[in-house]
């Protein structure tokens, strides 16, 4: 017993490390903030469309790619990356316009099979995609000077570009926020998450507000690949363990809940960072174990509701 108490209290001694502490904090919240920027679009797009996107990665990945396309044609500097951000977001959304008007447009009614099976397919053919412009080498994107470096935050040393992630994803989440409760197009999405029919029965253009909901998720996507393009490593297999980590964040906030990503993309952040401390072989599995715990108490997810 005496052992065993030992053992967890060498296994633990980190907590009395307040700089320890901070850092992993921080690191957890920016890497929870590039986690709700996939989700959030994620979690819209169920919430409306009814589709599970398994593309969704392959989105995120190709708004990687768009940056380093982008970086060789732009000027160094914040300018130049904000064109660069601003660039892959906008041809994300173009992307996603042709994807839900072109293919998902034609299958809403379909069985959910069918559904599944083409946003599979979609993973594949943007994979081959990419391998065929960019090819199979990884790639990489370097970060504006002014945003490199180190900072000083909660009296530690810490990489300014994991803060200006922060900044970047509270500013999106109140920005989403705003959208969807101050805007005529906000409340016709939150009604959509509740029942379609009865918003189409009202006269509104349920096709063209499915459009819009989708390609703002594939933007979303492409802005959050294109802000984590500066400290990923941008290969073929990008979109992998991203899309894993997405469907984990939109099943414990709750699906269509984008309050619900954000708190459980901190969570699922929060969490990766500090079980790599307390318990360095199951830190793969910490994720998968809060999934479990929150849909055992609430099957729905946290900000979700029950069909």
């Amino acid at each position: 017993m005496q052992s065993l108490i030992d053992t967890l209290a060498t296994q633990f001694a980190w907590i009395q490390n307040p700089v320890v502490v901070a850092r992993q904090a921080l690191a957890g919240v920016s890497n929870g903030m590039l986690l709700f920027l996939i989700a959030s679009g994620l979690s819209l797009i169920f919430g409306v469309l009814r589709i599970i996107n398994f593309a969704h990665g392959a989105l995120f990945m190709f708004g990687a790619f768009a940056a380093v396309t982008l970086t060789g044609l732009v000027p160094e500097g914040l300018a130049g990356f904000a064109g660069v951000l601003l660039g892959a977001t906008a041809g994300l959304a173009v992307l996603g316009a042709a994807i839900e008007t072109g293919l998902l447009r034609r299958i809403y009614r379909a069985p959910h099979e069918f559904q599944l099976l083409l946003t599979f397919a979609l993973v594949f053919i943007l994979g081959d995609a990419v391998k065929l412009i960019w090819g199979r080498e990884d790639h990489s994107v370097s970060m504006p000077e002014a945003l490199s470096g180190s900072t000083q935050a909660l009296g530690v040393t810490f990489p300014t570009y994991r803060l200006f992630l922060i900044g970047a994803g509270i500013l999106i989440a109140l920005g989403l926020w705003a959208l969807l409760h101050r805007t005529r197009w906000g409340i016709f999405v939150r009604a959509a998450t509740m029942d379609r029919a009865m918003l189409g029965a009202l006269g509104v253009n349920t096709r063209r507000l499915f459009t819009t909901v989708f390609v703002l998720g594939a933007a979303l996507a492409g802005l959050g690949g294109a802000l984590a393009a500066p400290v990923v490593s941008i290969g073929p297999g990008l979109h992998v363990q991203v899309i894993i980590d997405a469907f984990v964040v939109v099943v414990i906030g709750g699906m269509g809940s984008v309050g619900g990503a954000f708190v459980a993309a901190l969570l699922v952040g929060l969490v990766n960072a500090f079980g790599i401390l307390a318990f360095p072989g199951l830190s793969v599995v910490l994720t998968f174990a809060l999934m479990a715990v929150v849909l055992i108490v609430r099957p729905w997810g946290l900000f979700g509701s029950p069909e």
